[in-house]
């Protein structure tokens, strides 16, 4: 058996073109390295000869080369035209019907149907199932608004979806064709009609829809892969796995190409299959060695050469005898020498590599190989296609009817969030369509777990936390309200540069007491403090503050200043956020904003020791509470000191310079956290800007709990 060049030659090219053989060595682009397409090809071989254990799994490398391969001698892809405001990202057709992805792409739902790609192909996102997503209500709106007669398009192509779905092949190609007479250049209603003809088993008919629409969009991936499948279950192998390469040079995620690569590949390569062809002598001769192995080349005596030729060709609407993968070299003879025979009909045209034939002959004869996918096609006036010969142009760029939008039909309330009642800022759309600013989403989120409009549960949605932006909600926006972009933008601005003043306004979250440098872990559950921490951390202070709260006015005059070190979301939107203490502060106003409270603040520093005198018998009053600290400490039963280690970890070591941070020693924090005293005697020494008087407190407090451990 052998592997024939032409099952994955270049000849398909995005625009429906081959490469020409003639063309100079210098103009080719060039492929990938021949010893690692051969080193891929080799161990996937050699994996299959093992066993049936991984199956079409095994050559996902050798069909990555294979695919870069086709890729760099295909050559720069064909330009896209103007971008159109409603693209799909998929198949780059207008998006009658909407949904966005998790990663904030829009497509149209048939590119998601049946799980045509398994990642996103602009970001490479993984794509979720598509039963659960719906269409995106705002854009579903304004495609309404902005092209009535292309959503009207949509409506009949998801009428011809049922159809099919359901097997009435007859009836949806009536329709189909009906639809065509009254919009001859609606390229969809051609893909319907060839899903259509070829449930009718009328695969020529669906080749000339499927090159036509080929003609028109040539970086369709999609198309590749319908006729890819028209021809495997033709029985034309070669050519189907020519144009699934060709879909997956397009989109290298498009997961039924790379399927159907996979399986043909393992079908070909398999021992049963080679016999003879991989025998050591052939991948060890002279020949092989000293030529680059290039899939598509003249290096045909690679794998020996593989034609995978039907009993009959495509001619008319009969039903062809399928190829079981791959033939013995008695059809091969017989193929080639009914070479001249088969020419003769229509449909594909089959080159046959004879052992006899030297390797530029063979070069010459596949490329004057021609398929289905290297003709053009135009339209009659009554509606069918037919093939054009080869040298005519065609007109390939399509005016896409969606391509501008009146500006009378541009309402900026078109793009208000139904929250804020603002135009969209930083839009995020959720799995049931509705599309909110991000913020607004999450303070809604703060409090129940569901859609502010619908009521459907977002619990996964929730826990996830992925709120990505809707990029074609987005770039709408940019585009046709620049302006009131540009004003909302300031506003957003200013509200950011309010929250990021840690002198006014501070945010406080009233619960327990603080100190410097002393770790304080929080559960925040309640709506108003998720806000709160939420917007820590967007302005990028990651500060609050903590105050023990007042009967009288709400919360004490003092407190500490919290820096948050992580944050841990939980999958109910509770939240475990690490902070430790930092600056000491006094309160001078008390205010409220959005449920939690803010206060105008000034800061404390201790005041400093100049006198000689004075500086000795505070070092002297330091050492002494120092050591009679850690004397306490150890007295501690095992279980209360590994309590406090594991809370709040060890006592800090003595400071040689005891003024040189403004809050003092830091073990005089860390043993006021672990007293159990009451937190209104902790807040006056707090207070205190004299280290001396904090100092005297602390020595009171242990002589007290000294004497209850002698006892």
């Amino acid at each position: 058996m052998a592997f024939s060049p032409a099952a994955v030659s270049s000849d398909a090219s995005p625009g429906g073109s081959g490469s020409s053989g003639e063309e100079a060595d210098g103009d080719r682009v060039p492929p990938v390295p021949g010893s690692r397409l051969k080193e891929a090809a080799g161990a996937s071989v050699a994996s299959l000869c093992l066993g049936a254990l991984g199956g079409p799994q095994r050559l996902s490398s050798l069909v990555e080369c294979l695919v870069l391969n086709y890729r760099l001698r295909q050559g720069p892809g064909r330009e896209r035209g103007a971008e159109a405001p409603l693209r799909c990202c998929g198949c780059g057709r207008f998006l009658g019907e909407p949904v966005t992805v998790p990663c904030g792409h829009t497509y149209c739902r048939r590119c998601l149907r049946g799980e045509l790609r398994a990642r996103c192909r602009r970001c490479r996102d993984w794509l979720p199932p598509p039963a659960p997503l719906r269409t995106s209500v705002v854009l579903s709106q304004l495609a309404e608004k902005w092209f009535p007669g292309e959503c009207q398009r949509a409506r009949t192509g998801r009428r011809l979806e049922e159809l099919l779905a359901q097997g009435r092949f007859r009836e949806a190609l009536g329709a189909a064709g009906q639809a065509l007479r009254a919009d001859p250049n609606d390229l969809m209603l051609r893909i319907y009609r060839a899903e259509s003809y070829i449930g009718l088993q009328e695969y020529k008919t669906a080749i000339e829809d499927l090159n036509f629409v080929i003609s028109k969009m040539p970086n369709w991936p999609e198309v590749y892969f319908r006729k890819g499948k028209v021809l495997q279950d033709s029985g034309f192998v070669g050519d189907a796995l020519q144009l699934f390469l060709q879909c997956l040079a397009l989109d290298e995620d498009f997961l039924p190409a790379r399927l159907e690569v996979e399986r043909t590949l393992c079908d070909v390569l398999s021992p049963e299959k080679l016999g003879e062809s991989l025998k050591e002598s052939a991948w060890n001769s002279a020949h092989i060695r000293n030529k680059a192995f290039i899939l598509g080349s003249e290096v045909t005596e690679s794998y020996c050469n593989l034609q995978l030729c039907p009993e009959q060709s495509l001619g008319g609407s009969e039903i062809l005898e399928p190829v079981s993968g791959s033939l013995n070299r008695a059809q091969s003879a017989h193929a080639l020498n009914s070479t001249e025979d088969l020419a003769k009909e229509d449909g594909l045209k089959r080159v046959s590599s004879e052992p006899l034939l030297s390797g530029q002959e063979k070069g010459a004869l596949l490329k004057r190989k021609l398929s289905f996918s290297e003709q053009d096609t135009i339209t009659c006036e009554d509606g069918r296609n037919k093939h054009k010969k080869q040298g005519e142009s065609t007109k390939r760029d399509m005016t896409l009817a969606f391509g501008t939008i009146p500006g009378d039909l541009i309402d900026v309330s078109d793009f208000e969030c139904s929250l804020c009642m603002r135009l969209f800022f930083e839009p995020v759309t959720t799995p049931c369509g509705h599309t909110f600013c991000k913020g607004c989403l999450e303070r809604c989120l703060d409090h129940a777990p569901q859609c502010p409009l619908c009521k459907e549960s977002l619990k996964e949605y929730l826990a996830s936390r992925k709120y990505s932006i809707t990029v074609l909600l987005e770039e709408l926006i940019m585009k046709y309200l620049s302006d009131e972009l540009y004003e909302r933008k300031r506003i957003h601005a200013e509200e950011t540069a309010e929250h990021s003043n840690l002198t006014k306004n501070v945010p406080m979250f009233v619960c327990t007491m603080a100190y410097p440098t002393v770790p304080c872990p929080l559960h925040v559950f309640e709506p108003r403090y998720r806000l709160m921490i939420r917007r820590s951390m967007e302005t990028g202070t990651k500060q609050f503050g903590m105050c023990i709260s007042d009967s009288q006015n709400g919360f004490a005059d003092y407190g500490c200043m919290l820096q948050i070190r992580n944050v841990h979301f939980l999958p109910d939107g509770r939240s475990v956020v690490d902070t430790v203490g930092g600056k000491r502060f006094r309160v001078l106003r008390r205010g409220m904003k959005d449920g939690y409270c803010t206060a105008d603040i000034e800061y404390l520093e201790d005041v400093k020791v100049a006198d000689e005198g004075e500086l000795k018998k505070l070092r002297e009053l330091h050492n002494f509470v120092y050591n009679q600290a850690c004397s306490w400490f150890q007295n501690l039963r095992n279980k209360f000191r590994t309590q406090i280690l594991q809370h709040f970890g060890p006592m800090p070591d003595r400071e040689e310079n005891i003024q040189a941070m403004p809050n003092g020693p830091a073990w005089c924090w860390w043993l006021l956290a672990v007293l159990p005293v009451d937190p209104r005697y902790q807040l006056s020494v707090l207070s205190m800007m004299s280290l001396k008087d904090r100092l005297v407190k602390i020595q009171h407090i242990l002589t007290y709990f000294s004497r209850d451990q002698s006892k």
